[in-house]
């Protein structure tokens, strides 16, 4: 009997590990959910740059959608309350997509309003999460580049966008940003799967960009008279 009565206080140790670790899940999921919510309404608001006339108003709605990277930096700061110290991994797969969509938004963001590469600091900063393992709840690198190579898909988007509205400048300084951007991540050695998978549609990102270049330039649109953009 003693045997039994210990064989039944050794799984009831196990259920109630399983029980805390649902509950944790449970919470989890509810916040990630919160923040994806944030997410859809912040690409919404991007959006709104490929709508005709969109490209003239591409300032107003990056203000728009920065406001709500308070409410994310909120969302986040109680995820990380939510996620056991030295478990961040343990529960990685619950958010790693929402955070590749934040960190593709915040790239998005910045290219619009100085057509350059937002860094990874900049990232997490906004987001209120940390960079370092080391600190806490963090940025994983994995996510911040995954989300950073979806931004190509999204200007190319916008290149040809730009031509419709008759900026004939943009596509230009958007398949320079795109090959530069390809550039950068050749020279890593990916080892992530879906990270080389993404990178390996950079290409078609790239090529799709400069077909519109190429297409400008034999059109006799190509405006290279204009002075490079700050």
């Amino acid at each position: 009997m003693a045997s039994d009565s210990s064989m039944t206080t050794v799984f009831a140790d196990f259920q109630k590990y399983l029980n805390d670790e649902q509950e944790i899940r449970e919470q989890i999921r509810v916040l990630v959910r919160d923040i994806e919510q944030t997410t859809r309404e912040i690409h919404t608001q991007l959006q709104l740059v490929h709508q005709h006339g969109g490209i003239k108003q591409v300032q107003e709605f990056c203000e728009k959608a920065e406001a709500s990277f308070e409410t994310l930096r909120e969302q986040y700061r109680k995820l990380a309350e939510a996620v056991p110290p030295g478990q961040y991994y343990r529960f990685h797969d619950h958010w790693k997509f929402s955070m590749q969509r934040c960190c593709f938004l915040s790239a998005f963001i910045t290219y619009l309003q100085t057509e350059k590469l937002v860094t990874r600091e900049e990232t997490a900063a906004k987001l209120g999460v940390q960079v370092s393992r080391d600190n806490g709840f963090h940025m994983d690198l994995d996510d911040f580049l995954i989300g950073v190579l979806q931004v190509a898909s999204e200007l190319s988007r916008l290149a040809v966008n730009a031509v419709t509205a008759s900026d004939y400048s943009r596509p230009l300084r958007i398949a320079k940003f795109v090959a530069e951007l390809d550039a950068g991540y050749r020279l890593l050695n990916l080892k992530n799967d879906a990270l080389r998978k993404r990178f390996d549609g950079l290409k078609y990102d790239l090529k799709k960009v400069e077909e519109i270049v190429y297409d400008l330039t034999i059109r006799g649109l190509k405006a290279s008279e204009d002075p490079p953009k700050e």
